[in-house]
């Protein structure tokens, strides 16, 4: 709907505020471009939260150009854009402060701006009285409301301020809601309070104030999320969140698990309609842009969040998916994943065989050789639950009588050259048999798996064109426990796309070549079974 207040969203009575591309961008490993903003900006406009605080204009230039660029190529269809910063310098008139200037230029229709909550701070940071630090905070907040914006004020180090002075505390407060605020956030700056202690803090401070309260946490001792559910139980009706809890430190509260939480265990509507189906999507788009690889154990969006390994749970599951799970992964977005491993059961290696589109038909005997070859591959080195394609290679070649093969590998070599300046040379000759021709192929590459790789591709691609779209992705080496005095066995993963899909594969041997070249043949065999080519022999 649309509203006095802006944009279409679910309302005014409560706010998702996100800070992503201000707090969230003071994580340790991020470093956004204007460019950056702006897409990260329209994933969280497109998810539906009604505020997004885009940064401090004024402050650093390319603040400035993001809300320029923002008010003429982003047409925000449910958020508001939030400019952030702070109340006017000691003993000069908000009128007259060129950052609060600043502020203004940005165009944005909201403005948050931190003050300072906690008397130590006033005096030892500001370095000024504390009755100068409330004129400052209501000056500010009177000044930008005559100019026609929507205020919040972020109540900086509030909680510490509280327990060493809760009068002056709650003062700021009360100041900052009498001067026109819409809303005053208390913010656990250090981060280190717990949800008990939040609750009492958020309700006593509503009934002495009266004022509209929000909750910004940070995530240090582990509470973000709790924190801010247990101030939403206490009255707060403004939760200030980062996408995949990015921040400073240790980082922000969650975005994802709050606004779920809020929606699916509060059955507070937050998002417009069937966005929340849209979180696991946004969550990953996000770390794209931001060059994070997306935690696979997040709660509700990560790949783990609805993934199930044991094989009791297998069993429940198999009868009732919600035995073991709290929701149904596809409100968030999700899917749930059955993992085959040396803890499977029957049940597992059923549910996994129909994600897969492999139909065991009910045969018992079948799906126990598949449950006992699993635990002996696993034994010696194997992991299933991390290697997909690999696996389904292997229950259609148990269900199928016979394994897929486009081609048989007569032999390989690996040659690795050190020249008289130092640098290496790595070189690889496959032999190997496709449609009945026989084959040699050699290839240059960047190391001797890299090599591998291009001979393998240059041998096979003129027989199976569909080859050329495959792309290695990612490759993962592990050492696993010495079997036999000082020797090891090798464990390679293989992740491959071919523009549609990715998929892993997964190849074990007494050194890294040789189980790189296990992987490989897995990942080329499930390529050309995805394109839909038939096995040759």
């Amino acid at each position: 709907m649309t509203d006095a207040n802006g944009p279409s969203s679910p309302g005014d009575d409560f706010h998702v505020f996100d800070t992503t591309l201000r707090d969230g961008a003071q994580r340790e490993g991020i470093n956004l471009t204007v460019a950056d903003k702006l897409t990260i900006a329209r994933h969280l406009d497109a998810f539906g939260v009604g505020f997004i605080e885009g940064g401090w204009p004024g402050a650093n230039p390319r603040d400035t150009e993001f809300f320029a660029r923002a008010r003429a190529e982003i047409d925000f269809r449910h958020a508001q854009l939030v400019a952030f910063g702070a109340t006017r310098r000691a003993g000069v008139s908000a009128a007259d402060d060129p950052q609060v200037r600043a502020l203004l230029d940005s165009g944005a229709p909201v403005i948050t701006l931190v003050a300072k909550a906690h008397d130590r701070h006033v005096e030892l940071a500001l370095r000024t009285t504390l009755e100068e630090n409330l004129a400052m905070v209501r000056d500010t907040v009177a000044h930008l409301r005559s100019e026609g914006r929507r205020v919040f004020v972020d109540c900086e180090h509030f909680f510490d301020g509280y327990r060493a002075n809760p009068a002056y505390a709650k003062e700021v407060v009360r100041t900052a809601s009498e001067a026109g605020a819409d809303v005053v956030v208390l913010c656990d700056t250090n981060g280190g309070m717990l949800p008990a202690q939040i609750q009492a803090v958020v309700a006593t401070v509503r009934a002495d104030t009266g004022a509209r309260l929000g909750i910004h946490a940070q995530d240090d001792t582990g509470c973000a999320v709790a924190n801010s559910l247990a101030a939403v139980d206490a009255g707060a009706t403004h939760v200030q969140c980062t996408a995949n809890g990015y921040g400073e430190r240790v980082g922000n509260a969650n975005l994802f698990p709050v606004v779920a939480a809020l929606q699916l265990k509060y059955g507070r509507q937050v998002l417009p309609e069937g966005a929340l189906e849209e979180m696991t999507r946004i969550s990953h788009a996000i770390a794209e842009v931001v060059n994070l690889t997306p935690s696979t154990h997040q709660p509700y969006v990560g790949v783990s969040a609805f993934a199930h390994k044991a094989g009791l749970h297998a069993s429940a599951i198999k009868v009732d998916p919600d035995l073991y799970q709290h929701i149904d992964p596809e409100r968030v977005g999700n899917t749930m994943r059955m993992l085959v491993s040396d803890m499977a059961g029957r049940a597992s290696v059923e549910l996994k065989g129909k994600e897969l589109g492999v139909d065991l038909g009910g045969d018992r005997e079948l799906v126990g050789r598949v449950v006992e070859r699993v635990k002996e591959r696993e034994l010696e080195g194997y992991t299933y639950e991390a290697a997909d394609a690999s696996f389904e290679l292997l229950l259609r070649e148990e269900a199928e009588g016979r394994a897929r093969r486009y081609f048989r590998i007569e032999s390989w070599r690996g040659i690795v050259e050190t020249r008289p300046d130092g640098t290496h040379a790595n070189e690889a000759t496959v032999k190997l048999w496709a449609k009945g021709e026989r084959i040699v192929a050699t290839a240059e590459g960047n190391g001797p798996v890299n090599a591998l790789d291009r001979a393998l591709r240059v041998g096979l691609e003129r027989i199976y064109p569909q080859l050329a779209k495959l792309e290695l992705v990612d490759y993962k080496v592990r050492i696993l426990e010495g079997k036999h005095g000082t020797q090891s066995t090798t464990r390679v993963l293989v992740s491959t796309t071919d523009g549609r899909g990715e998929w892993a594969t997964v190849g074990v041997g007494d050194n890294v070549i040789a189980a790189s070249w296990e992987a490989l043949e897995d990942a080329y065999t499930y390529g050309l079974l995805r394109a839909g080519v038939e096995p040759q022999e």
